[in-house]
């Protein structure tokens, strides 16, 4: 008798013996065959053996089942059958080959993130190759903690979606925005938007705790969050000088040309372009936000701005009156609208209003992060 046979006889006895020892020896013994002496099974010796194992495994004492996992967790070629039963069993059992073996396809580990426990998902979160699809599945799970060790995985590949969608969970889960910031995979786009994040929120809290002057404390900490990231971008600020335009105020700004009456003449004349680029290169306010300004419905936001500039009240009644009518196409402007616009002019301090434009001028990103934050600080507040 050859002593693959032997060894086949040898097997068969001792799944004949329902002890412990037995048990625990059969386990030993195949999990042994497997792993140092594949190359020498034929194939219907390996089915048989897998066959054995399949049956018995149930009946095998945890320790016995985990001391099988922790053989074949490395073997190079496993009964797959025999590997995905010990990976759907109980943790314990599970561990060794969620995290070590390489034979479990990916649509195996996904079933198991989706119908196990969370500590099969936090091991499989570990695993030395992971690939996007499960990665998908990890983060689905909505588990705070699969993703955060997720994310501490270097070699887990994460879809670019998928991570842009965590750096903007971030905001809101501080616990992912170290892994992620740490992450090589991290786009610079990304990055720079998380480091935003991360200002406004420090912002809200030194507001909440030190009596520190907003501005000031915005001045340092935008510059802070620009240099971090490593895209000093231009400021939003200043003039896009790439239309004819915007070209043209800023060569008017140069030779100090604009004023409130220079305004309201090339209002009069219809060139709306030109009267937004010399009133943005006057208050320094960037493009998006300049459009609100000039034509919020109300007003406020273009007598704020007139305001801080110290323009005169007649020169804002005016500029407001001609806006109204160039950009909605109306002959009559609403005399209770100029009439509460001029209210709030004479309201408004001119510091308050020279410090809320200078707000309207900081980095979109960087103010949205900043209202975002609040805007969930009051919601936690109001539960």
């Amino acid at each position: 008798m050859s002593a693959s046979g032997r060894e086949l006889h040898f097997l068969l006895d001792l799944a004949l013996d329902r002890s412990i020892e037995g048990r625990r020896a059969l386990s030993n013994t195949i999990g042994d065959l497997f792993s140092d002496r594949a190359t020498t099974l034929s194939e219907r010796e390996r089915a048989l053996m897998a066959d054995i194992l399949r049956k018995l495994i149930r009946d095998c004492e945890m320790a016995v089942r985990r001391d099988l996992s922790e053989r074949l967790a490395k073997a190079g070629n496993p009964p797959h059958d025999l590997i995905l039963a010990l990976a759907n069993d109980e943790f314990e059992v599970a561990e060794p080959i969620l995290m070590q073996s390489q034979v479990l396809r990916d649509i195996e580990l996904i079933q198991i993130i989706r119908h196990r426990t969370q500590q099969h998902q936090l091991a499989i979160a570990m695993r030395r190759s992971v690939s996007e699809y499960v990665s998908d599945a990890l983060v689905e799970t909505g588990s705070v903690d699969v993703i955060k060790t997720l994310l501490e995985n270097q070699d887990a590949k994460i879809s670019e979606a998928t991570m842009e969608y965590l750096a903007e969970e971030s905001q809101r889960v501080d616990s992912y925005q170290e892994p992620l910031i740490k992450r090589q995979d991290l786009t610079p786009e990304l990055a720079e938007r998380m480091y935003l994040w991360v200002s406004a929120a420090v912002r809200q809290h030194i507001l909440e705790n030190f009596e520190v002057h907003p501005g000031h404390l915005d001045d340092h900490l935008e510059g802070v969050a620009r240099s971090i990231s490593g895209n000093p971008q231009q400021h939003p600020c200043d003039p896009a000088a790439v239309q004819p335009a915007a070209a043209l105020a800023e060569e008017l700004a140069k030779q100090q040309r604009i004023t409130p009456d220079f305004l309201i003449q090339v209002l009069r004349q219809g060139e709306i372009a030109l009267f937004e680029a010399l009133f943005g290169r006057l208050s320094g306010l960037p493009v998006p936000r300049l459009q609100r300004v000039l034509y919020d419905s109300g007003g406020d936001g273009l007598a704020i701005a007139c305001r801080a500039l110290d323009m005169p009240k007649s020169s804002f009644a005016t500029i407001f009156l001609l806006s109204r009518k160039r950009n909605a196409g109306q002959c009559v402007v609403d005399p209770r609208d100029l009439s509460r616009a001029l209210q709030l002019f004479d309201r408004a301090n001119a510091d308050a209003a020279k410090q809320v434009v200078k707000m309207w001028c900081r980095d979109p990103d960087y103010q949205d992060a900043i209202e975002q934050i609040a805007a969930t600080t009051k919601a936690a507040d109001d539960t």
